[in-house]
């Protein structure tokens, strides 16, 4: 079943289409990776499925539903999840407390402030172990290493029973040790949640891709699984090299 559906997406930022005529169709509990060169528009094309970016022309259907002009916040209570290169936890909480905002079901301050310490099993227990953090929990988060804090963020989007998570460069300034429990993580949620990544490090897409899009100029130059794409001369032209 197909639970993203963009058709025919552009977005023009001046004389520049930053997305051309984008196609893409991605099924419920995939997990696809973007790839292509710096300025493909893949970044772009994450922030026009959250909404942070409104497009100049096209439609994206999520989950059978038209969101294409629906507001940001709008977008993540149908269950769309984004994670920045550039983490997006509360420093100066723990792990724990992070949790508990994210799984508030009740926007706004006061809710926020009156949120109670979460018992730490079922699902909450479930993320963390994911994670690797449930040893981790009165942490601050400012505290932790890189790799624990993306964790974090992930672990902050499954508490909130994200139905598609975006990823953007989730394994930046990872070691080789993070990276590796990082697509164990992505591994282990197959068919769970719906991920797209967009990622540079082909060793991680090669642990991780079901699928993998490739995208040039805006539009999509290559679709298929990693040994196709990785014998692809197109992409070899204009991205892997020969």
């Amino acid at each position: 079943m197909t639970v993203l559906d963009i058709q025919n997406l552009t977005v023009q930022f001046g004389g520049l289409k930053a997305v051309n005529g984008l196609n893409l169709q991605v099924k419920m509990g995939e997990l696809r990776c973007l790839l292509g060169p710096n300025g493909a528009g893949k970044s772009t094309t994450l922030d026009l499925i959250c909404g942070k970016t409104r497009a100049t022309s096209g439609k994206i259907m999520f989950d059978g539903t038209d969101i294409t002009e629906l507001a940001e916040y709008r977008r993540a209570r149908c269950g769309i999840g984004r994670k920045f290169q550039v983490p997006s936890v509360f420093k100066e909480l723990t792990v724990i407390e992070n949790i508990e905002i994210a799984r508030s079901r009740r926007p706004g301050l006061w809710a926020a402030l009156s949120t109670f310490r979460t018992p730490i099993r079922g699902r909450v227990k479930d993320v963390l172990d994911r994670v690797s953090l449930v040893e981790h929990i009165d942490t601050k988060a400012g505290n932790l290493s890189h790799g624990q804090t993306q964790w974090l963020e992930i672990a902050m989007l499954l508490a909130q029973d994200s139905k598609l998570i975006l990823m953007d460069e989730p394994t930046a300034g990872m070691t080789i040790q993070e990276t590796l429990k990082t697509a164990e993580i992505f591994n282990s949620l197959r068919g769970e949640h719906t991920i797209i990544v967009v990622e540079h490090d082909m060793q991680f897409v090669r642990q991780v891709a079901q699928r993998v899009t490739v995208m040039n100029q805006g539009s999509v130059l290559a679709d298929g699984s990693i040994a196709e794409i990785e014998a692809d001369a197109r992409v070899k032209a204009v991205y892997l090299g020969h």
